[in-house]
């Protein structure tokens, strides 16, 4: 009920929303009269403040138009070569009158990004595509909201999410580079060891940022709430049906707006200030501020339902069963071995700062990866980063990326092979990781 409940509120406010956002205009637009009247400015700002805590937010577009390419503007237009009941897979392809550019192009790796299906939408990796447009062919998972696939296409098990990998690696062909970012290490490596396992060539590389490889590691409030609770809690607390108005109606779900709500309650404070100051952008006339608090919210605020099955399959053999770390993980009835993996060099990214996946959590596939020589083991942290900054922001653009873009760079000119030699990194600040 609470599902049916929810709705029946976002129904009722959507018609008060969208008043607010009229009568905001009503007090802000240039040739109302309204606007010289006192306090206009306070008015208008409370009243745009209203419907965007009250509004519905959809899934936003990636919106990616173009990217610079060695000094020239290049189109991007978006492709949807695959596409499966519960994910897209989605293709930038880049355009350009350029020879020279065009040239360029054609030669440089082809990375695809896995992202997330933990409740937000893949566009919340935006701005990490943009940047690897710039020297990248990209792929990116595009995960479907659960309430909006028909009970009668069936579930979607954890199994199901590594089989979806593995076909986008094949599509993507095998001298490609796999990046996955947080909830998609822990099925990235399992696939990918699958894979190896049976004789299949594998990926050049493989990024893993911000990961719960081994969630024991530096617990944080999302590992401790999801290994404290029983299997049984989550299901009677947590999952739900949608409701009759989707064409998933039936399906059980992790709603995205729980979700949500647990994104909010970890900072509660944070959000509050910023929304205030939000309103007070609004009232300085600082629309600059008050365009990125929009587009900030915009993109956090929409959010989608995942599977039951696989959200609770994740929350076992991830956070409780700790099945990875402890060599029992089967899929489909082969056991994973993440240690059969020999020809993909492996980089590691962690934040300093991350309050998702602790410390440690991530660098801990170093030591499942024991088939891959040593130096072609990397790790690296970014100081001053939280989970968010070592996928998007300065940090991500400045620190992060140059590791992950020579890293990719160096294996697509010189690829391992079976009989491999451990070389020395070439930077120092990408240290071989040990155990």
């Amino acid at each position: 009920m609470l599902y049916q409940f929810f709705e029946t509120q976002r129904a009722l406010l959507s018609p008060f929303s969208e008043f607010a956002s009229a009568s905001a205009k009503l007090y802000s637009h240039p040739l109302s009269p309204f606007t010289h009247t006192p306090m206009a400015q306070r008015v208008s700002a409370g009243l745009d403040l209203m419907h965007r805590l009250a509004k519905d937010y959809e899934k936003p577009e990636f919106n990616i138009r173009g990217v610079e390419v060695d000094g020239v503007e290049v189109a991007v237009q978006e492709l949807v070569p695959i596409t499966k009941p519960f994910c897209r897979l989605l293709r930038f392809k880049r355009y350009t009158d350029d020879v020279a550019v065009l040239t360029k192009m054609k030669d440089q790796p082809t990375v695809l990004v896995v992202a997330p299906l933990s409740g937000h939408h893949s566009t919340l990796l935006r701005e990490t595509v943009r940047t690897l447009l710039k020297d990248h062919k990209v792929y990116i998972t595009d995960w479907t909201d659960a309430r909006m696939v028909p009970t009668d296409v069936g579930a979607f098990h954890l199994d199901d999410y590594i089989a979806y990998v593995q076909e986008f690696i094949r599509h993507v062909g095998p001298n490609s580079h796999v990046m996955s970012v947080c909830q998609p290490t822990v099925p990235v490596l399992a696939a990918i060891s699958l894979m190896a396992s049976n004789c299949e060539q594998t990926p050049i590389t493989m990024t893993m940022m911000g990961g719960p490889i081994d969630a024991r590691k530096s617990p944080t409030a999302v590992n401790n709430l999801a290994m404290n609770k029983s299997h049984s809690w989550f299901e009677n607390n947590v999952i739900f049906r949608v409701p009759t108005n989707f064409p998933g109606a039936g399906r059980a779900v992790y709603p995205g707006f729980l979700q949500h709500t647990g994104f909010v309650a970890m900072n509660p404070d944070r959000h509050l200030s910023s929304h205030y100051d939000y309103f007070l952008d609004l009232v300085r006339g600082d629309g600059d501020s008050a365009e990125s608090h929009r587009q900030f919210y915009d993109e956090y605020n929409a959010v989608l339902d995942m599977p039951a099955e696989y959200y609770l399959e994740t929350i076992k053999t991830v956070f409780q069963d700790f099945a990875l770390v402890n060599g029992t993980w089967e899929v489909n009835g082969q056991l994973v071995r993440p240690q059969d993996i020999k020809t993909t060099a492996l980089l590691t990214v962690e934040g300093e700062l991350d309050d998702i996946s602790g410390a440690g959590q991530t660098r801990a596939a170093h030591d499942l990866c024991e088939g891959i020589p040593k130096g072609h083991q990397f790790h690296y942290d970014a100081i001053g980063a939280g989970h968010y900054g070592i996928f998007s922001g300065r940090r991500w653009r400045e620190k992060v990326y140059p590791e992950v873009r020579d890293f990719i760079a160096k294996y697509q000119a010189k690829p391992l092979s079976p009989a491999a030699k451990a070389t020395a990194p070439a930077k120092r600040a990408r240290k071989p990781a040990g155990r």
